[in-house]
């Protein structure tokens, strides 16, 4: 099934892309989400619109990329979450919670579609946390899950 993105896709591509994926995949997930519409002629004609409004985007972004991700790279981000008494958490940490636990450290707003964590996190400990914030520009940053 060819279909067009209209959103950043992770592993399969950004805004305007072209990409050819399962069926399943394109009719269950991409197009109810939005994340995506069908290819057709009349459509390919939109990817032009949407490529020229994300490379005039692009560029005005990237110095604030570079910005964000000297003010992510410098802060100490600590979660509380409730864990019983051997360190495992009463479910798991959500991007939104460590979207959260960095407004609250200090840093900028984020985008919790754009975090990749190392897994799922159910347990106390220090985990690696990576953000894209520009097709060029990776933030890292170390988040802390301490109990509450």
């Amino acid at each position: 099934m060819k279909i067009i993105l209209t959103q950043e896709v992770s592993g399969l591509g950004s805004p305007g892309d072209i990409v050819e994926v399962k069926d399943g995949f394109g009719r269950n997930y991409l197009l109810p989400q939005g994340f995506a519409i069908a290819w057709t002629k009349g459509a390919e004609k939109q990817v032009t619109v949407i490529k020229r409004a994300r490379s005039a985007r692009d560029v005005r972004d990237l110095d604030h990329a570079n910005e964000i991700k000297g003010q992510l790279e410098g802060l100490k981000v600590n979660l509380k979450a409730r864990a019983g008494d051997g360190g495992r958490l009463f479910g798991s940490v959500t991007p939104a919670e460590i979207v959260d636990a960095v407004k609250a450290a200090g840093g900028p707003t984020l985008d919790r579609r754009r975090l990749e964590t190392p897994g799922h996190i159910k347990s106390l400990g220090a985990y690696p946390v990576r953000i894209r914030l520009h097709p060029e520009v990776t933030a890292k940053f170390d988040l802390n899950v301490v109990k509450s």
